[in-house]
């Protein structure tokens, strides 16, 4: 059997298909990877799964609003099928499992024109543009939150519930201590901003960041491009993005401060890390980390701050909030239960597209 992974632009694009690719190589199943060109999926993909074939094709960001962009990538999206074509003619893949995103929709597509079973995966409480699209053609859509059902068609869509790659589970904390050469003795809060940073929230953190270093130490993860080479502080680490080194991170992390998409949060929830979520406000997104951010908090497993709100006054009090209620919270996170693992969703897919 062979199964041809796609998704991309996000890392929350990618880390289904992470913790399902070495679950199928332990089945013998042969694996490949259709991504953008250059997109972080590429680096994530070959980095990770050198033995996995990875096609890069032809992508265009479909959007909401009236743009001269959208008639040139019109172009592209149709470059994107032809490619995919291309790709899926060469490699004959029993199926196609989509985690989303816009290169995945020209990948959808020409699955269903060569009569490729294709099952797509949602992660947000609400359904992407691209995987609305997608959905037209895919035989099947896997949502991770149950609401989800409400918006696609029942008949197309099953709650499979959060999948969460094995890897994040094997960090070390004397190896999240050398590499940050943090105080064991003193607690850490990580900030993530999503794969590409956020501006306001690294400001917000520079800007406090005296006031942070004198009861935390700070992992802040800022986004490409988005390094300030000029602080230096002890208790503060400070990169762009990290990888292989994530899970020994996480593992001496106390706090979490970041974004909303759904694959992150559901890692921390597996993870036990007390969140506080400041998601992206509707004036940048069609409303879907609000939507994630708030159910998460009306479980009892975060605190939320909206960005319009973000403050040093906010932040602060919110990070003593819930450091005091830390323990309550770690509770409540241990009630939640995937449905599934990886490895019993990869069953699923097989049997759902027989």
């Amino acid at each position: 059997m062979k199964i041809a992974f796609t998704g991309g632009g996000t890392i929350g694009h990618v880390a289904v298909n992470m913790a399902l690719i070495p679950q199928a190589q332990q089945q013998n199943i042969e694996c490949i990877y259709i991504g953008s060109k250059n997109g972080i999926e590429k680096d994530e993909i070959t980095k990770r799964f050198p033995d996995v074939k990875y096609f890069g094709i032809s992508s265009g960001k479909l959007r909401r609003y009236l743009s001269v962009e959208n008639a040139k990538d019109i172009f592209k999206v149709q470059k994107g099928i032809i490619d995919a074509l291309l790709v899926l003619k060469k490699e004959k893949p029993d199926i196609v499992f989509s985690k989303g995103g816009f290169v995945a929709v020209p990948v959808t597509i020409a699955a269903k024109m060569l009569n490729i079973k294709t099952i797509i995966h949602e992660s947000d409480v609400t359904p992407g543009l691209a995987n609305k699209l997608a959905l037209k053609f895919a035989n099947k859509m896997y949502t991770t939150f149950e609401e989800t059902l409400k918006y696609v068609p029942k008949e197309k869509a099953d709650y499979v519930g959060s999948i969460i790659r094995d890897d994040l589970f094997t960090g070390d904390s004397q190896k999240g201590y050398q590499i940050t050469q943090f105080n064991q003795n003193k607690k850490v809060i990580m900030i993530m901003g999503g794969s590409l940073g956020s501006k306001t929230i690294n400001n917000t953190i520079r800007e406090n960041l005296d006031a942070l270093l004198n009861h935390y130490q700070i992992i802040h993860l800022v986004g490409r491009g988005n390094l300030d080479i000029s602080i230096q502080k002890q208790g503060y680490y400070q990169r762009e993005y990290v990888s292989e080194e994530l899970m020994h991170l996480y593992k001496i992390t106390d706090i979490m401060i970041s974004r909303a998409g759904a694959n992150a949060l559901f890692e921390f929830v597996a993870l036990k890390k007390p969140m506080i979520l400041i998601p992206l406000g509707l004036d940048q997104s069609r409303g879907d980390q609000i939507d994630n951010a708030n159910i998460f908090k009306s479980k009892g497993l975060a605190e939320v701050i909206q960005e319009a709100d973000l403050t040093k006054a906010s932040l602060l009090a919110t990070i003593h909030a819930i450091d005091s209620n830390s323990n309550e919270i770690i509770k409540q996170m241990e009630k939640e239960q995937s449905q599934h693992t990886a490895a019993s969703l990869l069953n699923k897919i097989i049997d759902d597209t027989k």
